[in-house]
């Protein structure tokens, strides 16, 4: 995305917003993952607090995949400096190792294929349209800012393909990191979230979102981005936004992330509810708003301008 604004604060602050945003909407999600919306209301009526629990049995505040992943893949391409797909697949590896809570089945086949034969690129997949991809993307939404789109697209499917190579999951994530990045710039809209997503329904009309009600989403890329969509342009400020969204159940921590961190970049910092951050797990928080710096700071925007 070819965006022309100077250096500020506020891009960092929309940045570290967007990492909290995810890291919230995953905490906040996970408690109903796998829940239909008729089984969250009679559990919760409406579920509107981190309270940790549900299947994975989590402490209020922990996160899940969504997050940890996110941050090996800030890691690194820390590390690198820049998005090397050798170095992402090892730090995956490293995550695979350290025993996460939950980890999906195409993600754990694409970082077992790189453990076993050095492969850093999984095969092209027409049915591996999951949303694992799209879910971590959010480094590479930082780290390329103020890039035209074919090297932004570029860099999401380096990261991508270490596990996922579909094309809807190709689009759907390059249409996330589109929309995050419109908001980074402080330029974002709800005309403009719509046009990006008008796009992706032109070039790919299964993600068409303006019909029925998206309820338990599933983890196919499709059922999830109907829901974040859905959500982001039924409500108007954060919390509605993310309730709304982890409230229809089925992946939610993957669809409370992904809603996080446009809704994050969108509304900033200070609409992220405070009693959410006050429960979530201080380290990771701090992580958090530790890559967004950094990762801004690698970006083309960033470092053209003092």
């Amino acid at each position: 995305m070819n965006v022309s604004v100077p250096k500020s604060e506020d891009v960092i602050n929309r940045a570290a917003a967007a990492y909290k945003g995810l890291a919230v909407g995953d905490a906040l999600g996970a408690t109903v993952e796998f829940m239909t919306p008729r089984e969250i209301q009679a559990q919760h009526k409406v579920h509107r607090d981190i309270v940790g629990a549900g299947w994975l049995n989590l402490k209020a505040g922990a996160v899940t995949d969504d997050t940890q992943m996110s941050l090996y893949l800030g890691r690194a391409i820390l590390k690198a400096r820049f998005v090397d797909p050798l170095m992402i697949a090892q730090y995956f590896s490293d995550w695979m190792a350290s025993k996460p809570v939950d980890i999906g089945n195409t993600v754990r086949r694409g970082i077992v294929q790189y453990r076993q034969k050095g492969q850093i690129q999984v095969a092209l997949n027409e049915y591996d349209g999951g949303n694992g991809a799209c879910m971590r993307t959010l480094p590479i939404s930082l780290c390329s800012l103020g890039q035209d789109e074919e090297h932004v697209g570029e860099k999401a499917r380096l990261q991508s393909h270490v596990t996922h190579n579909n094309p809807l999951s190709d689009a759907g994530t390059l249409a996330v990191i589109k929309m995050v990045q419109l908001c980074l710039t402080g330029q974002g809209s709800v005309l403009g979230l719509k046009t990006i997503a008008n796009d992706l329904v032109a070039s790919h009309p299964e993600f068409r979102f303006d019909k029925k009600r998206q309820e338990n989403p599933s983890g196919f890329i499709v059922d999830t981005l109907k829901a974040v969509f859905q959500s982001l342009f039924d409500t108007d400020n954060f919390e509605d936004c993310l309730i709304d969204v982890v409230n229809r159940g089925g992946d939610a921590d993957t669809t409370g992330a992904i809603t996080g961190m446009i809704a994050g970049a969108f509304y900033g910092a200070p609409a992220i509810p405070k009693r959410w951050l006050k429960v979530m797990d201080k380290k990771v928080l701090a992580e958090c708003e530790d890559q967004a710096r950094q990762l801004i700071g690698l970006s083309s925007l960033c470092r053209e301008k003092p």
